[in-house]
């Protein structure tokens, strides 16, 4: 297979269009596995985390069907990636701080569920950092551990969908989070909610979890 590199940036975008322009041109025909992910490595000059990401787009569009110990296969011939996907991306304020209260509901409600208790050890950890960030005013520290900790619940909710709807929004979130705090006041003030969220996965509590995530993001003063 001949090298095809693509540009630095937004290096999974340019993957994925690549990717289905081969297959709108027949190149990869419906039905077709794709090149292994080594093969993909070597023929685009990217790494794994890449071709992964890149075939998570195209697999969200339905371009793509990943069989789970078989392969990548070719579901669409026609098509471009939905509309939804490149929303979510991009999405900001408002409107990315709405998508963010939804999924943490539904997130850690399942995850009071079903966490392990090694999942558990990493929540503690995240939140344990949050908080030392948080008592040395370090902004930046407070906000990456915060995403950390939501990241983790994620991680246990046992819904890959959900987990990868939450890790799609990590990036925005943390931009946004840096805007909108400019010191860690706020964010220790909640620091309180986030043990007793953790406690309610804990416990197993999924009710709990869930009116504690509504009071983290502030949805309770909204009904």
């Amino acid at each position: 297979m001949y090298t095809e590199p693509v540009k630095r940036n937004s290096l999974s975008d340019a993957v994925a269009e690549k990717l289905q322009q081969h297959i709108a041109s027949g190149k990869f025909k419906v039905g077709d596995q794709l090149p292994t992910e080594p093969e993909l490595m070597e023929h685009f000059c990217v790494g794994r985390s890449t071709i992964r990401e890149a075939i998570r787009i195209l697999s969200y569009s339905g371009i793509l069907k990943v069989q789970q110990g078989v392969g990548t296969f070719v579901a669409l011939q026609n098509g471009t990636p939905v509309p939804w996907y490149h929303h979510l991306q991009s999405a900001r304020g408002e409107e990315l701080n709405e998508v963010r209260q939804l999924l943490e509901l539904k997130i850690a409600e399942k995850a009071a569920v079903h966490r392990t208790s090694r999942q558990i050890n990493c929540m503690r950890k995240h939140l344990n950092a949050r908080y030392k960030a948080a008592i040395e005013n370090d902004v930046t520290k407070c906000i990456d551990a915060d995403v950390a900790f939501h990241l983790a619940i994620a991680e246990a909710c046992k819904n890959e969908i959900l987990r990868d709807l939450y890790k799609t929004i990590a990036a925005q979130l943390k931009s946004f989070f840096q805007e909108v705090f400019i010191n860690t006041e706020l964010l220790l003030l909640k620091q309180g909610l986030h043990e007793q969220l953790l406690q309610s996965i804990i416990d197993r509590d999924a009710k709990s979890a869930w009116k504690c995530v509504a009071a983290i993001t502030n949805q309770e003063n909204e009904k």
